[in-house]
């Protein structure tokens, strides 16, 4: 079963002392060593991708367990820690950092042998599909690409809505994903589901995308007047789609936002699928959003309007849903995270805060 989550991830500004930031360094080194040590590098990155070990992980570390904090720092620890011996390095991080994400893969792939554009092309899509495809208000600002030696990859990215001071935090691992734009997160964590929002990764729309795809291969003439010949009683349709005041315009105008020189592009390069459509430079939420209303107003193709923030349990619950807790895989993942800050390099102190926070979230 594929373990998705949910939590409560308040907007906080501001950094990690460095004191603490430093001790942080220490613990993730050798928590992270233990767990590389016992499961290589892939079993790394399915807890990293894992969003009840992610935050488990964050809050030994001694992070807040309800901050957006808890992506952005335990990542930043991670990318300091990690070395390539271990098998796994960390690209990008949050604002300027983010920004560093392919130059960071550029190297990482040099070092692992490895051919960088397959990654770089990961990095960029999985990114433009949390900003474009899925449209939950909230904005991406922290990026971290996880890369091991053999090619396996994680993300961690997180968006905000600094209207609501909430913070999304979404997860990929590929060895859950079979097509980048067909439900491919191995979770996405927000504070709660949010009425209305555009997800064209679900399955539920399928038929959207490929009309989307047909669509973007007409020339951008046509879908001009397919748009302006949505007429009343349309106009509430539109303003879902669009952010258009409809009640200041006489009828349904092709919306401003939409890039008509990035719909002749498309056009041109006349793409294969929906992916493909994703990709091209230009294209974002208003174009993805627009050929999603024609499909539905003309064609009668609904997309999915569900968030895809869901819940479920780690290993498991006390009352059997949605499986009975496993004590074993319970009791190592205890026993990793205790025996990581056993052997980690920070002083005896630190060590028992440490395992004073694993006790708070699990009895050790």
């Amino acid at each position: 079963m594929q373990k998705t989550g949910t939590a409560t991830l308040p907007l906080h500004y501001g950094s990690a002392p460095k004191w603490l930031y430093n001790r942080m360094v220490k613990l993730v080194e050798g928590i992270s060593g233990i767990i590389i040590d016992e499961y290589g590098a892939n079993g790394f990155l399915k807890r990293i991708s894992d969003p009840f070990w992610f935050q488990s992980f964050s809050c030994v570390l001694g992070f807040d367990w309800h901050s957006s904090g808890t992506t952005t720092v335990t990542c930043a620890a991670l990318k300091q820690a990690l070395r390539p011996e271990l098998g796994v390095l960390v690209a990008g991080g949050k604002g300027k950092a983010s920004r560093k994400s392919l130059s960071d893969i550029e190297k990482y792939s040099k070092i692992f042998d490895l051919e960088p554009e397959k990654f770089m092309y990961l990095s960029r899509m999985t990114a433009k599909i949390d900003n474009t495809a899925v449209q939950d208000a909230h904005q991406l600002y922290h990026h971290s690409f996880f890369l091991t030696r053999n090619g396996e990859w994680a993300v961690v990215q997180q968006g905000m809505n600094p209207m609501q001071r909430t913070a999304r935090r979404y997860h990929w691992f590929s060895e859950n994903i079979s097509n980048l734009v067909v439900e491919p997160h191995t979770s996405i964590l927000g504070e709660t589901k949010i009425k209305n929002v555009l997800n064209m990764t679900a399955k539920k729309s399928e038929e959207t995308r490929k009309i989307s795809v047909d669509l973007a291969k007409e020339k951008p003439k046509k879908i001009k007047n397919m748009i302006n010949s949505v007429r009343k009683p349309f106009q509430k349709g539109l303003e879902e789609y669009v952010h258009v005041d409809v009640k200041k315009i006489e009828t349904l105008n092709m919306p401003k936002r939409i890039n008509w020189e990035t719909m002749k592009k498309v056009y041109d390069f006349q793409p294969r699928n929906y992916e493909e459509f994703l990709s091209i430079k230009g294209v974002g939420p208003s174009t993805v959003r627009a050929l999603a209303l024609i499909s539905d107003l003309i064609y009668g193709k609904k997309p999915s309007w569900n968030d895809p923030v869901k819940y479920s349990f780690t290993v498991g619950g006390k009352d059997g849903v949605p499986y009975p807790v496993n004590r074993k895989v319970m009791d190592k993942s205890i026993e990793i995270l205790r025996q990581g800050i056993e052997e980690s390099k920070i002083g005896r102190n630190e060590k028992i805060d440490a395992l004073k926070r694993l006790r708070r979230i699990v009895p050790v």
